[in-house]
């Protein structure tokens, strides 16, 4: 059996232009609008899906609403002798009554309930005449919002990378954390060395005093037996003395 044919309706119908230079991401929008008072289910797929970025890549389309699909071609060296041979389908089907499961639904469908559109991709640069002939407050206008793009694009992408990159920030942490832990084990250090100090000062100032304090003792006993001597040595000169007389 025939495959029905596509309900909805895409702009632009058969091919998506890319306009370069290619040296940066280049964005085309492909609209796709469902005129039916049914609920339908589209998927938008690429031949060459790593050189495309495109959201939404699937999903519902209510009952006469349409969506902006955006296909993002990511930057490449573009060969104008090489001739695109990318290509873009735009998949549907109606969808089922009080739908759960839309990947279910994709599995579960026969060949003759799905319908297809193709679209070529269409790479084009600008002519040199449009270079050249421009008119210069145009280009000094499209080089101030160049340098106000890409200054734009660099903020967001440091801001990005600041947000972004959780563990640069777990590092800068730990970093953090180990140099404040550092810095107070050599306070504590430092305060150790100081206390053992102090402690030394006072041991050697009490021996000091205590060594002092001894010698002292030793030489009032020295003294005090030199009186006692001399004493003995008196009065046993005076009793001799009597005897004698």
């Amino acid at each position: 059996m025939a495959r029905q044919d596509q309900v909805l309706l895409l702009e632009p119908q058969h091919e998506l232009k890319f306009r370069g230079p290619f040296s940066d991401v280049v964005n085309t929008t492909l609209k796709l609008a469902n005129p039916t008072d049914r609920n339908v289910c589209f998927k938008v797929k690429t031949t060459a899906p790593r050189r495309y970025c495109v959201r939404p890549n699937s999903g519902v389309l209510d009952a006469g609403t349409s969506i902006n699909v955006s296909v993002m071609l990511q930057p490449f060296d573009y060969d104008p002798n090489e001739k695109s041979k990318h290509k873009f389908m735009v998949q549907s089907m109606l969808a089922p009554p009080e739908m759960t499961d839309m990947e279910g639904v994709w599995k579960e469908a026969r060949p003759e309930e799905l319908m297809d559109s193709k679209l070529r991709c269409v790479f084009e640069l600008p002519a040199e005449n449009e270079k050249t002939h421009q008119d210069p407050d145009a280009n000094k206008m499209m080089s101030s919002n160049l340098l106000k793009s890409e200054s734009s694009t660099l903020s967001m992408k440091s801001m990005s990378s600041t947000l972004d990159d959780g563990e640069v920030k777990k590092v800068m942490e730990e970093c953090k954390r180990l140099q404040t832990e550092a810095q107070r084990l050599r306070e504590e250090n430092k305060q150790i060395r100081e206390d053992d100090g102090l402690r030394m000062r006072k041991s050697n100032v009490l021996s000091s005093s205590q060594h002092s304090s001894h010698s002292m003792v030793k030489e009032e006993g020295l003294s005090l037996r030199t009186v006692a001597l001399i004493v003995l040595f008196f009065v046993v000169g005076v009793i001799i003395g009597k005897l004698v007389l």
